[in-house]
């Protein structure tokens, strides 16, 4: 493997565990800047805020989950889920990705509304005030595919933009790793965002 495909192998970690389950080869992915993205995506990718409510501010509407996939390792205490984000109520997709929590460190209640699926981490970690940090450590663009057309329900190739995020407990362990793509056109974009 070359040092370029560990890198970007890396940035879509763990999103490139579902597509190798499935036996599905990844989209064309080029690294980039953060500042290289077009607006709305550079403000809505290059900072370090949870995902969850960036979105829902900028659709205004609170957001859930539509659960893909999801497994758990118990060796390894870590859940895996592939998710997509729906605005609520019109359900439009505002994000597809992927995110490995590691489930130590967490109380019981955020532990067992992590496991039912339905809320996004971010959501839960705002409601019962959990403590971390967020450290997005690449940016990117991908060639839409099967699995993000059907995500978005996209009828034709689309370059899409998206992030990997490392957030970290106070103390620097990491709490999870997540890959987060967005729309290739988000609400309020064709009113100037």
């Amino acid at each position: 493997m070359t040092p370029f495909t560990n890198r970007i192998a890396n940035i879509i970690y763990p999103l490139d565990d579902f597509y190798q389950s499935h036996g599905r080869v990844l989209p064309r992915i080029e690294a980039i800047a953060g500042v290289e993205m077009p607006e709305p995506y550079r403000s809505l990718l290059a900072h370090t805020n949870d995902m969850t409510p960036t979105l829902e501010k900028y659709c205004d509407s609170k957001i859930h989950l539509r659960l893909l996939e999801m497994f758990e390792v118990e060796e390894e205490e870590a859940l895996y889920r592939q998710v997509v984000l729906l605005a609520n109520g019109d359900e439009t997709p505002m994000e597809f990705g992927a995110i490995r929590i590691n489930l130590a460190g967490f109380e019981d209640e955020p532990m067992r509304l992590i496991r039912e699926g339905y809320r996004p981490l971010g959501s839960i970690m705002a409601d019962y005030e959990i403590t971390h940090e967020n450290n997005p450590n690449a940016f990117f663009r991908i060639e839409s595919d099967v699995m993000t057309r059907e995500a978005f329900g996209l009828e034709k190739d689309e370059m899409l933009y998206g992030r990997h995020n490392v957030l970290s407990w106070p103390n620097g362990e990491i709490l999870a790793e997540v890959v987060e793509i967005l729309p290739p056109i988000l609400p309020g974009e064709a009113a100037g965002g």
